[in-house]
Formats: C-alpha cells, structure tokens, sequence
C-alpha cells in the first residue's frame, strides 16, 4: 500500500469505477479464494452498485443493519473476531486506454471501506487494508495492461480493526465510497501542501511539494493575485509573502484558485489564507477568538447510508448555515473528501477527526485497550496520518482530533506527538485526554452549566473532574470547549440558552458542538407497508442500543425539529437590547460586519401587522455595537403591540436567499391591562339532570356539547407520553432537586399512577347561570390525590370556565404536566386544525423558549406535532392568549386563555392522539387509529433537559406538584 497523501484535484488520467460490480455474500470468512482469478465465471452472482452498503441492498438478502452505541456486537475478544463473519466478494472488468503503458504508475484508490479488505488485479493479489473511513491507495502498475482488466475484493464485515471503529452509529459494511483508477504521469506531482497564515491584510504561503527532482520546475500560480512562484528545483521551495489578501474565516470563506504544475501534471486548490494559533487560554482565527456554534455531524441518510452523495451534502451543510452553525465536528471519523470542499466554500470550522473508537472496552474498565497497548500503536498512528495527510490542504480544519472514546494511554500520546510534528500550526484535540497530558484544548462532553462555571471563571480552585489541583490548573489555562453537548435525542434539548451565555461571560469558554446533526433511521417498511424510520432492533439484532440513534437535530428525511430552531435563535450572531431610546445592537460575528444584513422591524396588534419598515443602522464591525432609534409605535388600547426586529440578509447567499432572517428579537410595546376579576358565585345549590350554559350542555354535572358539537372533559391531565429524556435513567441529576438518580422521570410518574388518573365526583352545584364540580383524581394504590374545583359561569360577557387544580401532600416528584383534556369526537366535521395567538409557530417548552415568537399561526392539527422516530410528548405551545379550532378550514371553537393571578399564561396542545396512546408507540406506525381530536390546556409543563446523555432539566424548569388555575372563556366559532 501507498504513504498517504493529499486527496487532491488532478489533470492526471484517472477512472472511476462505481457503479455495479459483480457480487457474492458468504456467511463466512473461508469462502475460496479463487473468485479473484481472471477466469473465473461470475454469472451466477448477483450485482450491486459500488458505493454502497450491502446490507442496505437487495431487501434484505444481504443481511440486515445492526446499531450498537458503546458494546460490540461481537466477543470482547481483541484482536480476534467470530467465525460468523459476513463475508462480500465483489468483481469488475473496466479497460484502460493505451496511451495509460506511458503512466509512470497506475495508482487503484479507495476511499472507503469497512472493516477489511483484500485487493486483486488480473489474478493478482496487490494487498489489503483497514481503515473504513480512510483513503487507501495500491500500486497496481505491474498488474494492469491495456485493455481489458479485472479487479476483485474481498470485504470482510468484522476485523481486528472492528475494535477501532466502536463508533456510535450503524454498522454498514461494504464498498461504501469512491473507487478509482489514476494514472500517475512521470514527472508528476505526488503531493503538496500550502500551509497558508495571514496577518494584517498580507497573506503567508509555506509550500510543500513532493516530487521527484526531475519534475521540476514547479510553478505555483494564484492568478487574482498575481502570483506566479517558479520553483526550479527541490531546494528553492520555499515560503513567500502575497500582498492584498483577503482572509479566509467561516462567516467570509474568501478562496483563491491556485494550481501548482509541472510540465506533466497540474494540481488545482482553493487557498484561504488564516492563521490558527493558541494565546493563553484563547483560542484564535486570524486574531480573534472563535466561539463554536457547533454540530457534530455523522455521514448519515437512510438509503444510502454512510455513501456520499455531493447534491445532499450541499444542501445538508447550506442547511446548517441557515441555522446559524459555524462549526462542524466529523464525529467520529473524517467524511468524504468533497464534504470538506464545501466547507471551504460555504464556511464552517471544522475539527477534523480521527477514524478512532474503542468504546466498548469500557464494559471491561478498559482492560485491554488497544489506546494503550504498544501491539496497536502502529495502526493507530496510520490511522491519524491518513486523517491528517489526506486533508491538510483545508482552510476550514482549524483543529485535528485524534478520535473520540477510546479511553487514553500511550498510543493517544503518540498520535499526537505525531500531529504536533507533522502540522506545528494546529491544535490537537481529544475529550479522552482529562488531566490535559497531551492536548492544547481543554474538552469535555455534557458537562453540566455549574461544571463549566467552574472551568471557566479565573478564581475557581476547585478540582476538575478526573484531575488532580495542578492538572486541574493546566486545564484552566487552555482554551476549552464542549465537543459533545445538548443531547438532541427526540423532544429536546432543552436549556441551550444557559450553555450560550457561558461563552459570553467566560473568554476561555469557546462554545462547542451539539450531539448530534441528525437522525440516523434506516428507511424501512411496517409489516403493513408503512414506510417508517428503523433504529436499533428493528431489524432482528440481539444486541443493540435501541433509538439512541435518533438523537439528531434533523429527522431523518431532513424535516428540522424545534430544537434546532431553538438553537438558530439562541445562537443568532446579532443581539439586540431594547432600551427607552432605542436598541442595541451588538455584531457577535468573529469576523464579518453587517454589511451583509439589513434590519427590518414590523408592528403588530394581537398578531396582525399594522406597520413596517427598514431600520437605518450604520456599519457596525465584528464585537462592535451601535444605539439606533426605533420607529414610532402605534400602541392599540384594545389589543396586545408587539415589535418585532429581524435583521436579514441582504442579498442572496451559496446557502440562503436574500430576506432570510439571521436574528430576530421581540419587544412588547402593549398598553398595561388588567384581566376581568373572576365572577364569584355564593347562592349554588345542588345540582343534577340537565343544564344548558349559552352553547354548552351537561348532564348531571358533565360536559356533554359545545357549540351543538359532542364533546368530552374536561379531565385533569398530569401525563405526557415521556420523552426520551425524561425516560433516561441516567444518574445526571446535580442540577435539579426533583430527580432521582438511576430512575426515570417516566418510571417516576408511572409509579405515581399519573398515567392511569381515576376521578370521584365529589358534588355538583348549579345556579340559574352557573355550575360547579368538584372532583377528586387519584391513581390506584395511591394515597395522593388532586382536588379540581370547576366553574362554568355564563353572564353578558359569554360562557367562562374557571378550573382551580390543588394536590394533596405526599407527592415525590416533579409532574409532566397540570392541565384539562377535552375530547371531540370526529362526528360529521373533524377538528382538523387550529389557529392561535400566543407563542409559535414551533413548539415550546419552560426550558425552550427562545425561538417561540409572540404572533398568529394557523396549522393542521398533524401538523401541529413532530414524528420523532419513537413517539413522545410533542406540539404543546405556550403562552396562549386566543385558541380558535378548525374543521376544513370553518372555525368550531373559539377560546381565550385568561391569565391567571400571577399574570401566567396556559399553552396548548391538539393531537389525534391521547397521551396514553402515545406513549405505548415505539413508532408512529404503531399509533391506533383515531376518531377523536384531544385538546389540552396546560397551566404548566415540565421542562425537556437533556438527560438522555447529559444534566436533567435545571430546577427553574421543573414542574413540581403545585396549585395551579386555568381559566378559559369560550364561545362558538363564527
């Protein structure tokens, strides 16, 4: 096999060949060697396109996906792997010109393939690798003729590198990426590198070629700016100065096409010119400190797999630019060469990882782990000199990291000692290092806000966690950043906003990366044909870590969740301040100033626009702020004034079309109001049989008709089908109080019954215009219970409900929710819909707040939740002032929301589903069919946290068993 080197854009011949190969799948490793042979007959083996997965091919017939988070699907047994070792042997023929007997070398690349592999050319065996995420390249020279050619592989699924590679993901054997067939000219360019740095408008090449002496000269050009270098021999490369340069940085990715030739061949690369260096505890780009708003990101899609495709790449990563990411982690292994291109071009800043994991070890205290056995450190370090030759060329890597969870240990440090050497430029990072013996980034993963106050204020004293007091200072001295936060698994994260505050209050704090981009589900159809999202079990695997695989930021079809709207505006690089005489404006940006952007504002009455116009705001630089005032204000006394800032892009963008909205903040302008007192009622008397209240109608004291329309409730509601966070059982509970370490929030609210409420009517009192109920709600075996005292009253203002909800003593733990339910029947016109003025248009919860705006939304009643690949609480919106219910676009129900004596407001919730229903799901395919339309109320919900994999919800968000009042007026759609 071939050094590694540049993955570099050539003028040498070159072939590719993807596309279907020949192909035959044995159960095991010992299948006969002889399929490699030119004359061997094929035709009774089937055919599969190269790149891909096998088994993600032929439905099945190739084996199934399996997904394992942190154990081994296999023995514990290094370096050794089972019998039972799925075995792909693939065959193609593909020609060569004549003119290729004239290449100096015929290089056979591949750019992926997992785990091991096996390599012939025209019967010849040419070699073997490891490595699937790395580029692996063959001299065939010796091989090949013109002509016609035959190349076999032999792909094993499981290998002493299988223990490498504990990734947290699908394990998808194959020929997954490129393979290709170059013809390397004499007098050709093997590799080269321009180390490039800038400072103060004047640019830095530092240029590494290799090539054979004979090739020169070498000539570099750089055409916009004039540059023209002629090398003539070995000896006379050397760095040179370039006037007038542009920077490069992730907000203005400013590239320079470039060419290094010989007479034989020429490389073409996009330059950009920055500097990355460490000063102190900062961490800088070109001067300045960056702050990662990061994601890591996985080569995921679920047909594909981990195949790459550039189209989809595009619009993954322009996608994250919308979202305000800047940075990409490439959890855990480097991705396609191109992916890295792109973010050249679009702009992010990317730690580069090592294709490295050993994390199932750990289940053995990491005995035996290869990061500290001298047996593995040569494969280790092939592994991070793959890693780094293959990709030095890109602007955009502005630190390398030498894996993720493989424990630490000797190999580690040689590794990066390796790194240090080869690129004297970059910073090296690995979480695993914790006492910082061979790192110059300080790293942690789901540290919670408390941890990093302590990591980031300059008087703390306290040991960091697996660090004595002086590694716990050489830590603090380092930049320090969370490679791994904010756990996206289903319904969540919640509290993004707190980590966002850190980096502004503590300079060492340099942000970090969000777990994870997107879901990993595998397309796959229900026993009914359904189309759905597989995770782990779905496809018959005995060992497996479940949907702990959906825990992205995207679904799996790309649909963005709420979470990461709510990351787009926690992180939003403009910020604006609201004072008397105007607002503030602050640039965040590391480098960019606002000439990009323009800021429009907008009024609005009770969310219907009444004015709008362009701010007038000056230039403002990166770090920089500007006071603007605000336009007049037209206040209404009878409805609520909101202002809304957005600043937008100017013109269009390579990722987003000009008005596209950066950052935005509200303000309410609203005249003081006071809410209508309760109407007290004193003369009741018993109640029973019929009463009609304007358009509702009870029988013996229940709910039976609004609006002439069969309905149900209201019933108390404590429930919320759990989301994945609140079923974590993890012992991450420091910052709440209202946690048990080791047990679920949902066994917690299972135990108390909160899923299996049963009500006793106390009594029913009535008068002419009013009626009251008082129940009591309790789960069996339970000695807590709810008092809900209900009043509808009905007077020349309309019908009102008055709902006060008050527990028991003895309740031990937080509550998912206090709300009513009511229920209506599809009948002859479904509740289909519904549009409200509150917080939206996303869903939102205590924790998740910063991207609800106040307005008026309109949405299907499907569309009001999100199919997150398991099912869980979903939908609610807060902050509820009016609540009009649909039925084909025809208003059923209207109902206003009173706030309740401390000036909070209820949220809301439509679904076809019950939350009972819900949560027996694991997939959406799973939910019953419904003939019911359920709204809830809620006057409180608990917050969503991210204890998945990180802390709880804080405790300013924990929902504890508490009185709570709901009031509602309702009256009949018009």
């Amino acid at each position: 096999m071939r050094p590694a080197r540049s993955w570099l854009h050539s003028d040498a011949p070159s072939r590719s060949l993807n596309g279907p190969w020949r192909f035959r799948l044995s159960p095991t490793a010992s299948a006969a060697e002889d399929f490699a042979a030119e004359e061997f007959d094929d035709d009774g083996w089937d055919s599969i396109p190269v790149p891909s997965h096998w088994v993600l091919q032929g439905d099945g017939a190739y084996g199934r996906p399996l997904y394992t988070n942190i154990r081994f699907p296999f023995p514990l047994d290094p370096p050794h792997v089972p019998d039972e070792n799925p075995t792909g042997d693939y065959r193609r023929h593909f020609g060569l010109p004549a003119d290729w007997s004239d290449a100096e070398r015929v290089v056979l690349r591949f750019d992926g393939v997992e785990s091991f592999f096996r390599v012939w050319v025209n019967g010849v065996e040419i070699g073997s690798a490891s490595g699937s995420r790395l580029a692996h390249e063959f001299d065939v020279t010796s091989a090949v003729r013109p002509g016609d050619n035959v190349v076999a592989v032999r792909v094993h699924q499981w290998s002493a590198a299988s223990y490498l590679e504990d990734q947290d993901q699908w394990w998808l054997p194959g020929i997954f990426r490129d393979v290709t067939v170059i013809a390397r000219p004499a007098g050709g360019i093997e590799d080269v590198w321009l180390r490039t740095g800038f400072d103060d408008g004047r640019g830095r090449i530092d240029p590494e070629v290799t090539a054979e002496a004979t090739a020169f000269p070498v000539t570099l050009r750089i055409p916009e700016l004039g540059v023209e270098q002629v090398w003539a021999t070995p000896a006379d490369v050397a760095p040179l100065g370039v006037a007038g340069v542009e920077p490069w940085s992730a907000e203005r990715p400013r590239l320079y096409d470039a060419t290094v030739s010989t007479a034989a061949e020429s490389i073409a690369l996009r330059v950009g010119f920055r500097t990355v260096e460490i000063r102190g505890d900062r961490f800088l780009v070109n001067g300045r400190r960056v702050v990662f708003h990061g994601m890591n990101r996985h080569e995921a899609h679920p047909e594909r797999g981990r195949v790459f495709d550039e189209e989809h790449a595009r619009a993954d990563l322009a996608r994250m630019k919308r979202f305000n990411v800047n940075a990409i982690r490439t959890s855990h292994y480097p991705p396609h060469p191109r992916l890295l291109d792109l973010a050249d071009e679009l702009g992010f800043w990317v730690v580069l990882e090592c294709d490295l994991e050993t994390h199932g070890f750990e289940d053995a205290d990491w005995a035996g782990n290869p990061s500290d056995d001298p047996r593995w450190r040569g494969a280790l370090l092939d592994r991070i000199q793959r890693t780094v030759e293959r990709d030095k060329n890109h602007p955009s890597i502005v630190i390398w990291s030498l894996g993720n969870e493989a424990g630490t240990g000797s190999n580690l440090a040689a590794m990066s000692a390796w790194v240090h050497a080869r690129d004297t430029e970059r910073p090296v990072h690995y979480e695993g290092d914790h006492t910082g013996e061979y790192t110059d980034v300080y790293s942690r993963m789901y540290a919670s806000v408390p941890e990093i106050e302590q990591i980031g204020a300059d008087g703390a004293r306290s040991a960091l966690a697996h660090c004595t007091p002086a590694q716990s200072a050489r830590q603090r001295a380092k930049p320090f950043l969370l490679c791994e936060y904010a756990h996206a698994m289903g319904n969540g994260p919640g509290g993004l906003d707190a980590y966002e505050a850190l980096v502004h209050t503590y300079p060492r704090v340099h942000g970090g990366f969000v777990w994870e981009w997107r879901d990993h589900g595998i397309l796959a159809d229900a026993p009914d044909g359904t189309p759905y999202y597989a995770y782990g079990g779905d496809f018959g695997e005995v060992v497996h870590d479940g949907n702990f695989v959906m825990d992205g930021m995207l679904l799996s079809d790309d649909v963005p969740t709420p979470g990461l709207h709510e990351f787009k505006a926690v992180v939003q690089p403009i910020r604006f301040g609201f004072g008397d005489d105007g607002v503030t404006i602050t640039n965040l940006r590391h480098s960019a100033d606002t000439s990009d952007l323009r800021f429009r504002w907008r009024v609005e009455h009770d969310g219907v626009p009444v004015d709008s116009g362009d701010l007038e705001v000056p230039l403002i630089g990166p770090g920089d702020s500007e006071r603007v005032p605000l336009p007049p204000v037209r206040v209404s006394r009878d409805a609520e004034t909101w202002l809304t800032v957005d600043a937008v892009l100017a013109a269009g963008t390579a990722w987003a079309p000009e008005g596209h909205v950066i950052a935005t903040a509200q303000l309410d302008a609203s005249a003081p109001r006071t809410p209508p007192a309760a109407r007290p009622r004193t003369d009741w008397r018993p109640g029973d049989g019929t009463l009609t209240l304007g358009i509702a109608e009870f029988v013996d004291g229940s709910l039976v008709r609004l609006a002439g329309r069969a309905v149900t409730g209201p019933r108390l509601e404590l429930f919320r089908a759990p989301t994945d966070n609140d079923e974590s059982a993890s012992d991450r509970v420091e910052d709440s109080d209202a946690a048990v370490a080791g047990v679920s929030h949902a066994d917690l609210w299972r135990r108390d019954g909160l899923d299996r409420l049963m009500t006793r009517r106390v009594c029913v009192e009535q008068t002419a215009r009013s009626l009251r109920t008082i129940d009591k709600v309790a789960a069996a075996g339970s000695a807590s219970s709810v008092t809900v005292d209900s009043v509808w009253s009905l007077d020349d203002d309309g019908l009102e409900l008055l709902v006060e909800i008050e527990p028991s003593r003895g309740w031990r733990t937080v509550w998912p929710r206090i709300g009513i339910r009511f229920g209506f029947p599809d009948g002859t016109a479904p509740v289909d819909g519904a549009e409200w003025f509150g917080l939206g248009p996303f869903e939102s919860y205590p924790d998740s707040l910063r991207a609800a705006r106040t307005g008026r939304f309109t949405a299907g009643v499907r569309d009001l939740s999100v199919d997150y690949a398991r099912p869980q609480e979903t939908g609610h919106r807060s902050g509820l002032r009016r609540l009009t219910l649909l039925s084909g676009g025809t208003e059923v129900l209207r109902v206003e929301a009173v706030p309740d004596r401390a000036g909070r407001r209820p949220g809301f919730t439509l679904s076809r589903h019950t939350p009972r229903q819900t949560a027996r799901a694991r997939h959406p395919f799973e939910l019953p069919g419904s003939t019911t339309s359920h709204l809830i109320i809620d006057a409180a919900q608990h917050g969503l946290g991210s204890r998945s994999c990180g802390p709880d919800v804080r405790p300013g968000f924990a929902l504890r068993p508490e009185a709570r009042t709901i009031r509602l007026r309702i009256a009949a759609g018009r």
